[in-house]
């Protein structure tokens, strides 16, 4: 679920209320001694932790995932005000974080297992799943807690460590969940959160201590954490932007579908690297679909996240973000694109743009090759299953997308030809903390929950005993 990761090299650590405009608290970035003294403790951390049985480590895991349930309204509280996110999604999102690592805690010790080698020539082989080492975590605002206890998880159950570079618009969260692994007994050393630079996070990945690098983030981070990590031989996880397709082939309740993929666009106000940012409709239903969007999202008003009143919409992650998207969907109205909803960005220094609907979108505008990360849905008109497919993979993202139908069958064929990481069949995404989750393209590459999640940071070692 990316965010549009900055990429400058100033970096400013502060709690700025997107709803207000109000910066509340700033935080000074780390001396280039803290970040030396984090990659060490890191190093000194994974010396003894590696060497805690499994079945240890998964008691202090589920100890983290029980304490993000039971600081829940804490935590939302937190993220609500530093990014916007309604309440009651920022208390959903903690509670989440308790099943990754509860899932991980459970199944780790049989995921990291040995697994037997069949051998030809004799003797015993075995494939072993081993901790690499200290690792960075390079993590987005738009999902301050779910983004870290999926890379989290995973790798302090196989014994790695963890250098962790939270956004700079989310430092009370980061310092949260340092807390909590504090508090869960987290080792010294296992769990280090650093308020870093851009120049800093360079540092660190060219450190010989650190074995890789997991960066959820914009495609234009991912491209540069990429260059960075492959210049010193790092292994690298990049979860990166999408534009999914969500299609609909037919429907028995035009109203009903038009609400879930309306609430599925919302979600988070929109920021999620897969929403269902492309629509796309039979063009005998399209009429009526694009109609019944319409009514929930006209007559919206700016509210207060916290309040999640009836009638009103929250503000995008800050006013930069807001402005950015309103330009995208300008360039798409000046060009010709049909505006049925929203498209305004509201004044003042709330970070709010009204929930937006459009359709007649073209290969010239902006909106059919970006990423729009934002409350605004794209809807286009197709005629056949086979046009669907075609402009469902013509993008150059593969993150997700869905593909709706009354015949399941039908749905499922066209699933099948979807250029993505994750295909879905009637219904919007499979989400849980068993489902892996990635991409392909410039989506990105590597898998985070699941069985595959497990799989990425490790060394695989082959472990032979002839006879």
């Amino acid at each position: 679920m990316t965010a549009n990761a900055q990429t400058s090299t100033s970096t400013s650590y502060r709690v700025l209320n997107p709803a207000t405009g109000d910066v509340v608290e700033e935080f000074p970035t780390a001396t280039d001694s803290e970040i030396q003294d984090a990659i060490a403790a890191a190093e000194s951390g994974y010396q003894g932790w590696k060497d805690v049985d499994i079945n240890e480590r998964a008691k202090i895991v589920a100890r983290v995932g029980e304490l993000f349930a039971k600081r829940a309204d804490e935590l939302a509280a937190i993220i609500t005000q530093e990014m916007g996110k309604p309440l009651s999604e920022s208390k959903g999102e903690a509670e989440f974080c308790k099943d990754i690592f509860e899932y991980f805690a459970t199944e780790g010790p049989t995921l990291a297992a040995d697994t037997e080698v069949k051998t030809i020539g004799g003797g015993k082989a075995v494939i072993q799943r081993l901790p690499v080492g200290p690792l960075l975590g390079i993590m987005p605002w738009n999902y301050p807690y779910y983004q870290v206890a999926r890379f989290a998880a995973p790798n302090l159950m196989l014994g790695n460590t963890i250098v962790l570079k939270h956004a700079e618009t989310c430092p009370r969260s980061a310092l949260a969940i340092q807390q909590i692994m504090d508090d869960a007994g987290v080792p010294a050393g296992v769990y280090n959160n650093v308020f870093a630079s851009h120049d800093q996070i360079s540092t660190i990945i060219e450190d010989a201590r650190i074995q890789g690098v997991s960066l959820t983030g914009s495609e234009r981070a991912g491209a540069i954490i990429g260059e960075q990590a492959g210049r010193n031989l790092k292994k690298a996880v990049l979860e990166l932007g999408g534009s999914d397709p969500y299609v609909i082939l037919d429907s028995a309740d035009i109203a009903g579908d038009a609400a879930t993929a309306w609430t599925t666009r919302m979600e988070n106000t929109g920021q999620a690297c897969n929403s269902n940012k492309r629509m796309i409709v039979m063009e005998d239903i399209f009429d009526d679909f694009v109609g019944e969007l319409t009514k929930l999202a006209v007559d919206l008003v700016p509210g207060d996240p916290a309040k999640e009143e009836a009638g009103t919409f929250g503000p995008l992650s800050t006013r930069g973000a807001a402005e950015g998207l309103a330009a995208q969907v300008q360039d798409a109205i000046d060009k010709g694109a049909t505006l049925h909803a929203g498209g305004v960005l509201h004044e003042g220094p709330g970070a709010y743009l009204a929930p937006t609907i459009l359709s007649g979108i073209t290969k010239d505008m902006r909106a059919y090759y970006e990423e729009l990360f934002g409350p605004v849905a794209v809807v286009y008109k197709v005629s056949s299953d086979e046009e669907a497919l075609a402009l469902a993979n013509d993008t150059q993202y593969g993150l997700g997308g869905a593909v709706f139908s009354t015949d399941p069958a039908r749905a499922a064929k066209v699933a099948a030809g979807l250029q993505v990481g994750m295909a879905n069949v009637n219904t919007p995404a499979a989400e849980g903390a068993e489902m892996p989750f990635g991409g392909v393209k410039r989506s990105g590459f590597g898998r985070e929950l699941g069985p595959l999640g497990m799989e990425e940071f490790v060394n695989k070692r082959l472990f032979y005993v002839a006879d």
